[in-house]
């Protein structure tokens, strides 16, 4: 088994990067350990550059030649969620998610906040479209749901 260590840096100015800049980066940062989330600086022709570590696999990365630095323009978002149920699907739909378990339903926005939440003695289905969910409970009932 392979493991590939990575390091995915997002710079914090605005320059033109030249392609071929991550061979540069990771000259600049070989012994060093970066941690995601973590901002490095690399001293380049007497100016520092700052960059924010959007990733690093595994968690804490000593950079060295098996190393892969890559660069990115765009930003990386990640949220955690924790159920204490069974998580059987997730629904995307135009306002965010629907996270459907044995009896409960929660409806998260984009950003992972907790929008809308019920439990159902018998759950029997959910869908959605653009910007509402419908749930289908107790065998002849639905609740419309627009968040």
């Amino acid at each position: 088994m392979v493991i590939i260590v990575r390091v995915v840096l997002k710079p914090l100015f605005d320059a033109e990067l030249p392609s071929g800049f991550e061979d540069i980066l990771k000259a600049k940062l070989t012994g060093r350990e970066v941690r995601t989330g973590a901002e490095v600086e690399v001293d380049l022709l007497g100016k520092p550059l700052r960059f924010r570590v959007l990733l690093a696999e595994p968690s804490l990365v000593k950079v060295g030649k098996d190393t892969r630095v890559e660069l990115t323009g765009g930003t990386v978002e990640v949220f955690d969620v924790e159920f204490e149920d069974p998580v059987e699907g997730v629904l995307p739909f135009g306002k965010g998610f629907v996270v459907i378990s044995p009896q409960r339903v929660l409806i998260l926005n984009q950003s992972g906040q907790k929008v809308y939440s019920d439990e159902f003695e018998e759950l029997n289905s959910v869908k959605v479209s653009e910007d509402t969910v419908v749930i289908v409970h107790d065998g002849n009932k639905i609740r419309i749901v627009k968040p």
